[in-house]
């Protein structure tokens, strides 16, 4: 059963979790990555199996002798909620141990989705998922909740995030709410990190150690990851990477950022903003193609008119890419990651958009051409956040 956390895992954590990380593995297998014994390592695992952590899957090849007898993890041993809050749209999954999909449900963040009616809408849909897949509630290890921040993690608490449709998401108590309506309990993590934790799981075959992943969309999130942890700073600013200044006498998107930030080039805002002041200037194309006004220029416009290969859209969306490259380059000169996976709409707007972006980073990157990262639009790309999400939860199990 689960006991309080511990700062040090268990030998039995540390087994689990590798036979979780490589899916199918042998005794001997363990036994070269750990420094047990082998009547250790036996104990070890035939509690595990005593207790339905890990099941027995068969027999490995024969090296010379008996075959080995082969592990991975009961998928069915419990399940765990990935909740993902975000600004275009938030999205519920149920996952088993092994993070396999059980189902997954998506819906918009309209203005009428404050917290309040986030909590209470994922909170049914929840109990809808138990029944449909009759799962009883003892059965849920936990919720996991990969948000926007600025949040302090520690407290579970949304703090003040921008550009939220509805009103009221600021100073969220979000994990005691979540809490308080389901009793499960809750954790919560910045939306970024659990993407880089979501698409690492999918990519962990290939044993990536240093990897940035970075949010393009309505603002800049950004996640980085040494020896495969997660770096977190003093404070939980995903968005910060949005302030880093690429022009010192540049426009500023809010009144709160910085002049020249990247987050005035490279977002949605930063288009919808440029689209709307060149309309008000004379640039009425898109006003007469799509019978709008110009506070009516929204990215949904400006995908449509980009769909369509208008050149002046075409050209805010080049000339975005470039300058998220810059940005892109300065962070990877900063960190050397092997891997850098970018997401969010902007880079999924147009191939264009992920090409041009990487071309300009390679070009600004300092050791290139004899170091450059692979880059990447991951694996589960807009799952990757609600997957990491449920993977926090389980990170934390205690056994």
């Amino acid at each position: 059963m689960y006991k309080a956390q511990r700062s040090v895992p268990s030998h039995k954590e540390l087994i689990y979790t590798q036979i979780a990380e490589q899916g199918t593995v042998s005794k001997a297998e363990l036994l070269d990555r750990h420094k047990l014994t082998s009547s250790t390592l036996t104990r070890v695992l035939e509690e595990l199996v005593t207790e339905g952590l890990i099941q027995e899957t068969g027999l490995g090849p024969s090296s010379g002798g008996r075959r080995p007898i082969l592990y991975q993890i009961h998928a069915d041993y419990r399940y765990i909620f990935g909740l993902e809050i975000s600004r275009f749209s938030s999205t519920l999954g149920l996952f088993d141990m092994q993070l396999n999909q059980k189902s997954l449900v998506r819906w918009r963040m309209d203005e009428a989705m404050t917290p309040q009616a986030l909590v209470d809408y994922a909170s049914q849909l929840m109990r809808t998922l138990l029944r449909d897949h009759r799962i009883e509630r003892e059965q849920i290890l936990g919720i996991g909740i990969g948000a926007v921040g600025p949040l302090d993690r520690s407290s579970g608490m949304i703090l003040d995030p921008l550009y939220f449709a509805a009103r009221g998401w600021t100073q969220v108590p979000i994990c005691q709410m979540f809490e308080e309506a389901t009793g499960f309990t809750a954790f919560l993590e910045n939306g970024a990190n659990t993407a880089l934790l979501g698409e690492r799981w999918a990519l962990r075959h290939e044993d990536i150690e240093h990897a940035l992943y970075v949010h393009a969309g309505v603002s800049l999130r950004s996640a980085m990851m040494s020896y495969g942890r997660i770096v977190h700073g003093t404070m939980d600013m995903e968005g910060s990477i949005g302030q880093m200044i690429i022009h010192t006498d540049g426009p500023r998107l809010s009144s709160a950022g910085n002049y020249g930030a990247l987050e005035a080039y490279a977002s949605i805002q930063a288009l919808e903003h440029q689209a709307r002041s060149h309309a008000k200037m004379g640039q009425d194309s898109l006003l007469k193609a799509y019978s709008v006004t110009p506070e009516q220029l929204n990215y949904e416009v400006l995908l449509q008119a980009l769909s369509a290969e208008d050149p002046y859209v075409r050209e805010l969306f080049q000339q975005s890419a470039v300058y998220f490259g810059v940005g892109l380059a300065n962070l990877i000169n900063i960190f050397h990651p092997e891997l850098v996976i970018l997401g969010g709409a902007l880079i999924n707007s147009k191939p264009m958009y992920f090409q041009t972006a990487t071309e300009t980073a390679k070009k600004n990157t300092y050791y290139s051409p004899a170091y450059e990262p692979r880059f990447s639009k991951g694996q589960l790309k807009e799952d990757a956040v609600v997957t990491g999400a449920a993977l926090t939860v389980r990170n934390k199990m205690r056994i």
